[in-house]
């Protein structure tokens, strides 16, 4: 093990990785503590899953897959939201239909393209060895963007988490509010595909806040305790994927999981303890 961390920044590869890990770390740590807060933990798999047939889309046409994805995925969140509101679909029904749609078209179109479609597993199970240097400026632009939002809007963000109807009561443009967020929490898993999988995305976003939340209830906490904790379990699972060659995603969603049976373990001994000496 020694050894693998000696050898560790050896490659550009794994730098790279490493910087992406922190990258998506704040960037997961953002929107997973809205998803997991808002109860949209659904809309974000229904978005990563849908963004696939962006992918199949781009390799049919020879496009970047990274770009079809990133438009998939965009249009599914807002989509899912006009179908809610505009045409009376229940929100989970407009999710599900989008959800399967998508990775409908992407299996369609990859199965069209001649010849085999490179590096496919890797968007569905992500790899270190594709994580490259304008992925790591995309997510650097996409960071700086999202904490500059969070702090100019951080109330707003609150009462939308929490309390929908209080955020109307003051004034909040909630439908602005709503598309923008539902616009990085897309973004956010189109740049993350890379680095942890379409399969696997899901858990990124929603493992770190849920383990954020055993400890505390208050939503700046949780962002930043999401943002330690996946980051954390993103550089465990670099290592272990280089070491064993396996996919990152595997590793880093496996490593998450890890930490938080330890944390679940961790927090009922503490209320043990607590209720013993109360």
């Amino acid at each position: 093990m020694f050894q693998i961390f000696k050898d560790f920044f050896d490659f550009q590869f794994i730098t790279n990785a490493f910087l992406a890990a922190l990258l998506v770390a704040v960037a997961a740590g953002l929107v997973g503590s809205y998803i997991v807060a808002r109860r949209l933990v659904f809309l974000s798999g229904g978005i990563t899953h849908a963004s696939f047939g962006g992918i199949g889309i781009a390799y049919y046409l020879g496009l970047n897959p990274i770009l079809g994805a990133a438009v998939f995925a965009v249009l599914t969140a807002f989509g899912v939201e006009a179908l809610s509101q505009k045409f009376t679909v229940r929100e989970d029904s407009a999710i599900g239909i989008l959800w399967s749609v998508g990775m409908a078209i992407g299996v369609f179109f990859v199965f069209l393209t001649p010849g085999y479609a490179p590096n496919l597993m890797s968007f569905l199970f992500g790899s270190i060895l594709t994580v490259s240097t304008q992925d790591i400026v995309l997510l650097l632009i996409l960071d700086a963007a999202m904490i500059a939002f969070f702090i100019l809007f951080y109330r707003p963000i609150l009462y939308l988490a929490f309390d929908p109807v209080f955020a109307r009561t003051q004034k909040v443009p909630e439908k602005l509010f709503t598309y923008i967020l539902k616009a990085f929490v897309a973004i956010t898993i189109v740049l993350s595909i890379r680095l942890v999988g379409i399969i696997l995305l899901i858990s990124l976003l929603t493992i770190p806040p849920t383990i954020a939340n055993l400890f505390t209830k208050r939503f700046d906490r949780i962002i930043y305790i999401s943002i330690i904790v996946g980051f954390v379990g993103a550089i465990l699972g670099l290592v272990v994927s280089y070491g064993l060659n396996v996919p990152s995603g595997v590793t880093i969603i496996l490593a998450l999981t890890i930490i938080f049976l330890i944390s679940r373990i961790t927090r009922y001994v503490m209320v043990k303890i607590k209720t013993q000496y109360a």
